[in-house]
């Protein structure tokens, strides 16, 4: 096959998904899948120099639908250019400094949703229109209408034209499909349907978002920078998502890349990589632009987080409390930086609700060190069967137990994988910390000493180890000596060794802050420990059956017998600076990483929160800060610095262990 060839099939399998996509809302490749389609298209493009008619890389945008309005855009519309690697962001950056004379450059989040025009005048919303063919656009007014973050007034009171990305937030998904008859794939799927839906009410129930990020037209006022306009845009009431930040050093450009590449997956909006553009206005106009994007602004697209593959199987296991879970062994693809085969997928409504089958192709989702997920299913397969869910325990044989959509086995001492598991997180480093002990150390206690019990673990002798296969005399002393200097443990880690249902490591620190002795915790009604922050009723509901359980508290004593001691924190019996006060932090301290602050900031009576609001008491500024800052000075918000942290916290007596 030659290149033309070539060509005109990429072209129809890219003009077949586009259909699939935004005619008929049904995407069945991922965003990664389809880009690697397209610039493969490019690259073939560029080597012949030919450009066929009919191909996507003509086009801005997206098909205009029939059955909305179209309109017109006053200012001409265009996509961004987007590079792939570092090198290519770097001949950029330098091509950019030299063509300005040397410059700054604004950095923000590449949203991964719809992009939406919206038009203001004399301070009041007047319409919304989609992006299209750049020219050309859907008039979506009714439906943006509905989105609660647009604002529907603004302060600013000559003509405004602004473009942003209608987005579906991770939250608002997971709700919505709780209760959709048809469950939606993603997030951005989502946005896509509920704005080119030609019923405003079914674009209501998706509860839509919108982030703003730039200004076409803007009367009687002049940017003389992107920082600006950014600031213009927060004071009169768009969301921008928060981040906002200006640098100069492409180093610092490659580093806070990376840094947001790490923490992209705790987001709630989807994003799927960083823009940069030139931040002064006047060089851009010097600049251009091509027929199809600004030559002085560039995408950088992560690596993909999702793609789609085969499902080959199902297969169950058994955790610490007995819960029996379903995971997907997939053909392996690599995603986010690693080979992923396997994928979570959380209980039997889900399997339904994302309507999946072995032998059928899934989207699967993995964001940094987040274990991948299976989202839901990209196309059926001839032959693919139904999952189905087994009746008894596949580690034990026991019969399983149905609540709700989970399955358990009560087979508790009995069954293998449950007691290696709750062996395993006990010993684990948040835990007890025990040196040298793994699950196979774990595997190897229950089937040849006998451990079936936490406190099993602290009756082993030094003769037991050396009669196992593959531990000598060093290694056994190791353990032994581990084992017996991880009896003296904090309060926090001793919470979470117990392996309380939904107690992990932030929680087990929060009870532990709060609560003076175990014996309080142990005391605690639901509706005390429910009034923590971050813990609420079904966490509480756990934490107090787990107190309730007659053969727990026996085992808690069990370990105090055998010499474990809880270091408990002595609470500071005078006034805390910053108690019940809530601090955002913004930028990069100098001497502190971001938990030091929070920590910090904590042990003064304080509590962190990641977003800029009405209820926040003060910011905690750093170098290089973002829109949150600018948000804080809007609000009248206080600022904190490093220094002001440091005088409270010599002012007070630190927390110290008994």
């Amino acid at each position: 096959m030659d290149n033309i060839q070539k060509m005109q099939r990429l072209i129809e399998e890219i003009n077949k998904h586009n259909i699939n996509y935004y005619v008929y809302d049904n995407p069945t490749i991922s965003d990664a899948e389809y880009d690697k389609l397209y610039y493969s298209l490019v690259d073939l493009e560029k080597l012949t120099g030919v450009t066929l008619e009919g191909s996507p890389t003509l086009r801005v945008g997206d098909t205009v639908l029939d059955g909305f309005t179209k309109k017109q855009h006053e200012v001409r519309l265009y996509s961004l250019n987007k590079v792939r690697d570092l090198d290519d962001l770097k001949a950029w950056f330098a091509e950019m400094n030299l063509k300005s004379g040397g410059t700054d450059f604004a950095l923000e989040y590449k949203f991964d949703g719809l992009q939406l025009v919206l038009e203001y005048d004399n301070g009041i919303f007047q319409n919304a229109t989609t992006r299209g063919n750049g020219i050309v656009g859907e008039d979506v007014t009714a439906q943006v209408r509905t989105i609660k973050s647009v604002p529907l007034k603004i302060k600013f009171k000559n003509k405004l034209i602004v473009q942003g990305e209608g987005m579906m937030l991770q939250s608002s998904l997971a709700e919505y499909n709780k209760t959709a008859e048809i469950k939606l794939k993603n997030a951005r799927n989502g946005v896509a349907g509920a704005i080119r839906n030609l019923d405003p009410k079914e674009t209501a129930k998706r509860k839509l978002d919108y982030f703003c990020y730039s200004i076409l037209k803007c009367d009687g006022h002049e940017f003389l920078t992107q920082k600006a306009m950014h600031e213009f845009l927060v004071e009169n009431g768009f969301k921008t998502g928060e981040y906002f930040k200006v640098f100069n050093d492409f180093n610092e450009i490659v580093k806070e890349i990376d840094a947001v590449d790490k923490i992209k997956g705790k987001l709630d909006m989807l994003i799927d990589g960083m823009v940069i553009k030139i931040n002064k206005v006047q060089p851009r106009e010097q600049i251009g632009w091509t027929n199809k994007f600004p030559k002085w602004a560039i995408a950088f697209k992560f690596e993909a987080q999702e793609l789609s593959t085969l499902l080959q199987d199902v297969i169950w296991q058994v955790g610490r409390s007995g819960r029996v879970t379903p995971i997907a062994c997939l053909d392996p693809v690599e995603l986010a930086g690693a080979t992923v085969s396997r994928a979570t997928l959380n209980n039997i409504e889900d399997i339904q609700r994302k309507n999946i089958s072995i032998g059928s192709r899934v989207f699967v989702r993995r964001s940094n060190e987040v274990i991948p997920e299976v989202m839901g299913l990209a196309e059926e397969l001839p032959n693919a069967k139904a999952i189905t869910h087994p009746e008894t325990c596949p580690s034990c044989g026991e019969k399983l137990t149905r609540v709700g959509p989970l399955l358990f086995c009560t087979n508790h001492f009995g069954c293998r994988e449950q007691v290696v598991d709750r062996i395993s997180h006990f010993a684990s480093r948040n835990a007890f910390n025990i040196e040298g002990f793994s699950e196979k150390t774990a595997k190897l206690f229950y089937d040849e000493l006998g451990v079936r019990k936490l406190s099993d673990l602290f009756e082993i002798k030094i003769d037991d180890l050396l009669k196992l296969p593959s531990f000598k005399q060093k290694k056994a002393d190791n353990i032994i000596n581990s084992i017996e200097k991880s009896k003296n443990i904090t309060f926090n880690r001793f919470l979470f060794a117990l392996g309380i249902s939904e107690v992990g490591d932030k929680t087990a620190k929060d009870l532990a802050n709060e609560f003076d002795s175990l014996n309080d915790i142990q005391n605690a009604s639901i509706e005390r420990l429910a009034s923590i922050r971050d813990v609420g009723e079904v966490i509480a509901l756990k934490i107090r059956e787990f107190f309730d359980e007659e053969y727990n508290l026996k085992e808690i004593e069990k370990l105090f017998e055998h010499g474990v001691k809880i270091k408990y924190p002595v609470k500071n019996t005078g006034n805390l600076p910053l108690k019940g006060k809530t601090i955002v932090l913004t930028g990069t301290l100098p001497n502190l990483s971001r938990n030091e602050a929070e920590a910090l900031i904590e042990s003064l009576g304080g509590r962190t929160s990641s977003s800029v609001s009405k209820n926040t008491d003060f910011c905690l500024l750093g170098e290089n800060p973002g829109s949150k800052y600018t948000k804080a000075k809007a609000l009248g918000i206080q600022i904190l610095t490093q220094e002001d942290l440091i005088k409270l916290k010599i002012a007070i007596d630190k927390r110290v262990y008994e």
